[in-house]
């Protein structure tokens, strides 16, 4: 049990958030009383979650620059991740909600009861004044009655505030019905409030220890897609239009009536600086996004027809009852080129949980094996997997961490082996396979090899900075030089986009002179960051 919400809670409740919205996912996402991407708030916020504890996970554990606490931190980094990642109109309002409560409690010295509850009044008023016409009966109205009870609770009790809270949103979820006849007629509970529940039993569980008792939600009722009604907004508008905007404050005051005069279900919403994520449904997608453009920078454009969601539920997904494939996460051309050389369906870097699933589906194949390269996108793979094996195909994640541990997996990868035998010995040649990646230091940090400053070369083995130089070269061949001190018989190396010329051709030439008996094999890998990724087999 916890009297205060430190950084390590903080992520805790991230993860145990994500996990739990997982669970429902379906659940959530069958409460939508409109078959449109916009509508499917479970997957939605699962996908915003997501993208929060990326940002999380990418944080190197360093002290915050700005001022803030280590809680301040991680809170912020929980909010912007949400931002950045944001989907549908649910997904946009939750990270409004995380950036109101990151933004009350970044500079309090703990959190307890009284300042937990600060935060959740924080968080309504920042979702509310997200939103350009606030309708009642939606996830609005249960961050508010979530942040009465937990000042009504006037504790500083953490546990007793956190429970009043969650109990607060419940009973306000139960009243949904009650305030929009859209949900009375189908029958349900608010998708949006019931994913704030979800979250919010989670951050009890996390503070308390103890899984608290929620109430399920009134059954959806059976009800034909086209005649349905909107999660938000007027039927009266064709699309959906979503994007992230770099822009100043007064420029977005301004878009914000411009799009209010265009249609409807808007929401703009910021990280406190200058980035933006904007949600409107229109009928002149043009005027919209002209729009953004006369404000600042858009980017991350997406636009959805809502009529061309309104067809009927899709034939069953036809697969090859004997077919096997491998979906592979690449991030560069040069990778993906030798990814789909050993047949495997290639998906781009930090892909979404759609978005793989969406490659598994793509290769009509029951058995499928997914390697992430990234501990970041693991958790995405196995969600995607999840997601498969509801519809009858059996998906494998190996978490590769690396691209040259794919490589690996991939060359022992046999079609006259059971898939479980073949999956375990992918395994195998992935673990076995040691990786290394060679990158410039953005900013100051300490790391367990020691200070490191903005440009310095690092060198990690596993994730972890084992070496710390000034020369990009000299870096490389020692940190080679480390890896095959473990032993070896195979080195790859992968360049990547920003990598000098030659710079493979140098390193190549260190290996033949000091280990003689080691083949090399060097690949133009072309990914973001790491001029050289190194795998020693």
């Amino acid at each position: 049990m916890l009297d205060t919400l430190d950084a390590a809670a903080v992520r805790r409740w991230c993860a145990s958030g994500l996990a739990a919205l997982r669970r429902h996912q379906g659940e959530i996402d069958e409460l939508n009383v409109y078959p449109v991407p916009d509508g499917d708030t479970g997957t939605n916020l699962v996908l915003t979650l997501t993208s929060a504890q990326q940002a999380l996970a990418m944080d190197l554990g360093t002290l915050p620059d700005d001022g803030h606490t280590a809680h301040g931190h991680a809170l912020r980094l929980m909010a912007r991740g949400a931002l950045l990642g944001a989907r549908g109109n649910s997904g946009v309002i939750l990270s409004q909600i995380l950036r109101g409560f990151a933004d009350a409690l970044a500079a309090a010295p703990a959190v307890r009861g009284r300042q937990l509850a600060a935060g959740l009044a924080d968080a309504a008023t920042a979702a509310y004044g997200a939103v350009a016409r606030p309708v009642e009966g939606t996830l609005l109205s249960v961050v508010a009655a979530a942040a009465r009870a937990a000042e009504q609770a006037d504790s500083d009790d953490l546990r007793a505030v956190a429970r009043a809270a969650a109990g607060g949103a419940a009973r306000a979820l139960a009243r949904t019905p009650e305030q929009l006849p859209e949900l009375a007629r189908a029958g349900v509970v608010d998708a949006g409030g019931r994913g704030l529940c979800v979250l919010l039993d989670a951050l009890v569980e996390v503070i308390t220890g103890e899984s608290p008792q929620q109430p399920a939600p009134a059954p959806a009722a059976v009800r034909p897609p086209a005649t349905a009604v909107r999660e938000t907004g007027s039927p009266a508008y064709a699309y959906e239009v979503q994007f992230l905007l770099d822009a100043p404050a007064e420029a977005v005051a301004r878009l914000r009536a411009e799009l209010d005069a265009l249609g409807d279900s808007l929401v703009v919403v910021g990280d406190g600086g200058a980035t933006w994520n904007v949600h409107v449904h229109v009928n002149d997608v043009g005027a919209a996004i002209e729009a953004g453009v006369v404000a600042g920078r858009p980017h991350r454009i997406s636009v959805t027809r809502f009529a061309d969601q309104v067809a009927p539920a899709p034939p069953p997904l036809m697969l090859r009852p004997d077919g096997r494939a491998a979906v592979v996460v690449a991030a560069g051309a040069g990778i993906a080129e030798l990814f789909g050389a050993e047949g495997a369906t290639v998906v781009p870097g930090n892909p979404s949980t759609g978005e793989l699933l969406d490659a598994i589906r793509a290769t009509g194949a029951a058995r499928v094996v997914v390697l992430p390269n990234d501990p970041n996108t693991q958790s995405v793979a196995s969600a995607a997997a999840k997601e498969a094996h509801r519809l009858g195909v059996k998906v494998s994640v190996v978490p590769t961490r690396s691209p040259v541990q794919a490589l690996a997996a991939l060359a022992v990868r046999d079609p006259g082996r059971r898939f479980e035998d073949d999956v375990i010995a992918m395994a195998e040649a992935a673990g076995a396979c040691r990786y290394a990646e060679v990158c410039h230091a953005s900013r100051e940090a300490l790391t367990v090899a020691g200070p490191c400053r903005p440009g310095d070369v690092l060198a990690l083995v596993e994730g972890e900075v084992h070496l710390i130089g000034s020369d990009l070269v000299d870096t490389c061949t020692a940190v080679v030089d480390r890896m095959l001190g473990g032993g070896g018989e195979m080195v790859t190396l992968l360049c990547g986009a920003d990598a000098p010329v030659g710079l493979a051709d140098l390193v190549r030439a260190h290996v033949e002179r000091a280990w003689p008996f080691v083949e090399v094999q060097a690949y133009d890998g072309g990914q973001p960051h790491y001029p050289l990724v190194v795998g020693v087999e």
